[in-house]
């Protein structure tokens, strides 16, 4: 079983950045690829980025296309989002996930864009 554990949200003011890491722990037999969802009050979870295991395919949503940058260290078995340029709409909790054998989330960190 993987567990996840993610880290970086807080508040920031528009325009900031924040940077999350999902550090995972346990056995990941097989890698598929990991991302990051975000969930807005009031709103459904929405895919935000994701990637292969050596960043060869990589996917953003629209609204992260630009200011978000999403990797994967393999060695340190760490995910990172680099959120730049951030705006009050970002404001949400992030998790991450892991996908191999099993889907495996973490707990989730909140991340607030205000002024």
């Amino acid at each position: 079983q993987v567990q996840l554990v993610e880290s970086g949200g807080g508040l920031v003011q528009p325009g900031g950045s924040l940077r999350l890491s999902c550090t995972a722990s346990g056995h990941i037999e097989i890698f598929n690829n990991m991302g990051w969802y975000r969930q807005a009050p009031g709103k459904q979870r929405e895919l935000v980025a994701s990637t292969s295991k050596y960043g060869k395919t990589i996917k953003y949503a629209d609204s992260a296309n630009g200011r978000f940058t999403i990797s994967w260290d393999d060695a340190a078995r760490t995910g990172y989002l680099q959120m730049d340029s951030l705006k009050p709409e970002d404001t949400a909790v992030y998790y991450c996930y892991v996908l191999g054998m099993r889907l495996d989330w973490g707990p989730g960190t909140q991340v607030t864009v205000s002024s």
